[in-house]
């Protein structure tokens, strides 16, 4: 009686038509999960690079402008919403200022408008990075802020906020006009 058991044992021993089945059902959890989690990592990037690209889209804008109106204003926040795509604009905040670094060095806000931001008040000051500007000159001041919620919540379950400041030059004169 105990030479079947041996043998059964011995045989099982030597077998090895399950180790591919048996190493699959251990590694693919574990793959399936880096697969989501990659995923989820990089529809999160891109979020963060468009709602970047928004506050340069909109600086570009107001930058290639002698004067602006407030409406004019408005639709330049309307095409940073579109640049979103295919991402909600819902959570999207923006901002446009205009700051002049006055003859003691000091960046103030000449004029500023807000899409789902606050605009800054007219002669507060600003701090820009250094040797951004002269004295006397100015500056167009683009701001933006996304609130990205992962629609999966795997490895992001809170919301993230993506925030971006973008500098440029008015091209076309000294200072962008505003109208309210």
């Amino acid at each position: 009686m105990a030479t079947p058991r041996k043998s059964l044992f011995t045989r099982l021993r030597g077998d090895l038509r399950g180790v591919s089945a048996v190493e699959f059902a251990l590694i693919a959890p574990v793959m399936i999960a880096f697969y989501f989690g990659l995923a989820e990592f990089c529809q999160g990037y891109m979020a963060q690079k468009r709602m970047g690209h928004v506050s340069a889209v909109v600086a570009d804008l107001v930058a290639q402008s002698d004067s602006i109106r407030s409406s004019q204003m408005t639709d330049m926040f309307k095409v940073g919403d579109l640049v979103m795509k295919p991402f909600s604009s819902t959570p999207l905040n923006q901002r446009a200022s205009s700051l002049t670094r006055n003859a003691s060095g000091v960046v103030k806000v000449d004029w500023s408008q807000g899409s789902g931001m606050s605009p800054r008040a007219p002669g507060s000051t600003v701090v820009i990075p250094d040797g951004l500007i002269a004295n006397g000159e100015s500056v167009i001041m683009t701001e933006a802020t996304y609130d990205y919620d992962s629609p999966v919540d795997y490895l992001m379950p809170a919301i993230t906020r993506f925030s971006q400041t973008y500098y440029l030059r008015p091209r076309t004169v000294d200072m962008v006009a505003y109208t309210p």
